[in-house]
């Protein structure tokens, strides 16, 4: 009785000719090649997955002959590995006689849809660490790579820090492949790039940068992928280390990329000639170019009608000057400044202030810093106790601070106003920005009243004239004053009337709409009979 035995063997097809030469292989690099002894190459994967539990060797035979699966188990889908490459294996090569190659495995066989073979010792090791499997055969020196990645992850949900009434409920989450699958059902163009980086010795975090190559400056995205390919950096965890390396002014204290776990939002700014960086392992997209004017822009201004978005945009403005300017003017008015006040009220802020025996500029400082950290504590704590805690810590300090005469009531009504004044900054990041500077701001104005202040704006206007986000200026719209941008920056326009592209973004292909005014003779679906 013969047994049936099934001999692997390398490709025989021959590639086709091209004009460009097949690379040769460097001296260097022969060490780093797998061997055709499946034997030779399992002691070697056994020994750089030394004391790694979670990496699973499986050995196949086929008659006398023997395959290797390796893998790790936490990062693979178990069940696509079973169904697609485990059982056909097994049950189309237990009776085959004739020689099998590696072409042969991945064309008739394995019934995965991404299949790589791969030479080299380390892209092998790198490829099974990033959740894919490897399939060694004996006699062959190329190893199939199988793309079976999954694992637990969070499933899409609603974002928690960008909650809006009205727009998509959709968020991204720590699966970069779930994210650009969002961002894809949001643009369906073939014009939609993604350019892949791993970045981190260690972690080998995947980074995609993503753009419209239709409408994205071409200079600007060749800058922004120089700078990714010069990160070097042992891991990278989150988002934030790609803003930090790559920002243009790392000491400014208003950040230069704008963040969001909202797919709406980033096909919104790529759809304006912008370009977004995607983190494996966050759900916190990052975006640039960007201006001054976004962080105190919500999606919702774009879902809501124009006329309800710019009653709420201008509320958001008037507020910001308040988060920043408000505890200097008082301080500055009560010191420096007293017959700026009406009789009455100066009559009762001195009252109030008569038995306080600090300075202004001290109680400021004590209730802003109470104020902040109750807010952090609020953040830290547990969402059922968090908000609870904040509340009555705000109340009880309060109280107990202007008994006490530590501080006066008007000082604690300022620091209120201040701190929700703050919350109305939909960007988060912006908003912290507005929080620091209150602080010198203060500083400003006890020292020189409101002339500290007017400095100080001074000091603040030309930082903000001299930041760039990769290359645009910051108060892009304004300073440089460009006309067609100011529809989105004082007034957020009808989108009958947003024609244009912002041209500090976009610098071909700027027409995105017809703009007709709605009336009966352009609207669709014609005339009723």
């Amino acid at each position: 009785m013969t047994r049936n035995r099934t001999r692997f063997k390398a490709d025989t097809k021959q590639p086709e000719p091209s004009g460009t030469p097949e690379p040769t292989e460097r001296p260097e690099d022969e060490g780093n090649q797998l061997s055709k002894q499946l034997l030779q190459n399992r002691e070697m994967f056994q020994e750089a997955f030394k004391n790694c539990s979670d990496v699973v060797f499986r050995e196949i035979r086929f008659g006398q002959e023997t395959a290797l699966l390796v893998f790790i188990d936490a990062l693979v889908n178990a069940s696509n590995l079973h169904d697609n490459a485990l059982r056909p294996l097994l049950q189309q090569l237990r009776g085959e006689t004739d020689e099998v190659t590696a072409l042969d495995l991945e064309e008739r066989v394995i019934t995965l849809s991404q299949v790589l073979k791969i030479r080299k010792r380390q892209e092998s090791i790198d490829a099974v660490l990033d959740g894919n499997a490897m399939l060694l055969l004996d006699g062959l020196d190329d190893a199939l790579i199988l793309n079976v990645s999954g694992g637990t992850r969070r499933g899409v949900e609603e974002p928690v820090t960008e909650a809006s009434v009205r727009g998509p409920r959709e968020g991204f989450t720590e699966s970069i492949g779930t994210n650009i699958g969002l961002l894809r059902f949001k643009i369906k163009s073939e014009h939609l790039k993604t350019v892949s980086f791993s970045i981190g010795e260690h972690t080998k975090t995947r980074v995609l940068l993503c753009y419209m190559d239709n409408l994205a400056d071409p200079a600007v995205i060749e800058e922004v992928s120089k700078r990714l390919d010069g990160i070097e950096i042992d891991g990278v965890l989150e988002s934030a280390y790609i803003e930090e390396f790559i920002e243009d002014e790392p000491y400014s204290p208003f950040p230069q990329m704008q963040y969001t776990e909202r797919p709406d939002t980033v096909a919104a700014l790529l759809l304006e000639g912008r370009f977004a960086i995607f983190v494996d392992g966050t759900p916190f997209v990052l975006m640039a170019p960007i201006s001054f004017w976004q962080f105190f822009q919500a999606s919702e201004d774009y879902y809501e009608r124009y006329f309800i978005a710019n009653l709420i945009r201008w509320l958001r403005y008037a507020f910001v000057f308040i988060a920043l300017y408000l505890p200097a003017l008082y301080i500055a008015i009560t010191t420096y400044h007293q017959d700026m006040l009406p009789t009455s009220l100066l009559l009762s802020v001195a009252t109030a202030r008569e038995s306080i025996p600090f300075p202004a500029i001290v109680e400021a400082l004590i209730m802003e810093t109470a104020f902040e950290a109750l807010r952090e504590a609020g953040i830290r704590l547990p969402k059922t106790v968090g908000q609870a805690v904040s509340i009555l810590g705000a109340l009880v300090i309060g109280q107990a601070a202007v008994q006490a005469g530590i501080v006066s009531a008007p000082m604690v009504i300022i620091v209120s106003m201040t701190g929700i004044a703050s919350f109305t900054i939909p960007r988060f990041n912006g908003a912290i920005a507005i929080r620091m500077l209150r602080f010198p701001m203060m500083v400003m104005a006890s020292a020189f009243g409101v002339f500290g202040i007017v400095i100080g704006t001074l000091l603040l206007s030309v930082h903000l004239c001299g930041l760039r986000s990769f290359g645009v200026p910051y108060l892009s719209g304004i300073a440089p004053l460009k006309l067609n941008e100011l529809k989105d920056i004082l007034i957020r326009v009808p989108w009958w009337k947003s024609v244009l592209r912002p041209s500090s973004y976009s610098k071909a292909n700027r027409k995105r709409m017809r703009g007709l005014k709605p009336s009966p003779e352009n609207r669709t679906g014609g005339n009723r009979e």
